[in-house]
């Protein structure tokens, strides 16, 4: 079920990004680089250990985890985070824990594409990336 998502991926197209940022407590500063960076996203497997990396012109992340395991995490913005990956329906999804506060990204695979939804709160970012 891992199959489609392993591979890199380009940002092609963002919606609500800003104010998404805005709702995990981003600065302004920030939130304006976070605006402009087309990042590539490629995930890969080893064994059974996942990883995902993201890569833009302003700041490089790397996760590496195994599903269903609680795992520490520092976010692109410097959140300190207690974070958890599983596979169901299709679905990668991640949630995200810090100082009483939770996000979730849920990536799937829809016509050839990855359909990223953040979400805090009410507030919903969609990101859609191609595969390179």
């Amino acid at each position: 079920m891992l199959e489609p998502f392993l591979g890199t991926w380009k940002l092609v197209s963002s919606e609500n990004f800003d104010n998404y940022m805005k709702e995990l407590g981003v600065s302004l500063a920030t939130r304006n680089v976070g605006g402009l960076a087309k990042s590539s996203v490629t995930i890969s497997v080893n064994g059974d250990v996942i990883t995902i990396k993201t890569e833009s012109l302003f700041i490089n992340t790397e996760i590496s985890f195994k599903l269903g395991e609680e795992f520490d995490e520092v976010t692109a913005d410097n959140r300190k985070v207690k974070s958890i990956i599983t596979l169901e329906n299709a679905a990668l999804n991640q949630v995200q824990k810090w100082h009483g506060k939770e996000t979730t990204i849920k990536r799937q695979i829809a016509d050839g594409k990855m359909v990223v939804v953040c979400t805090m709160n009410n507030v919903v970012s969609t990101r859609i990336y191609e595969k390179v």
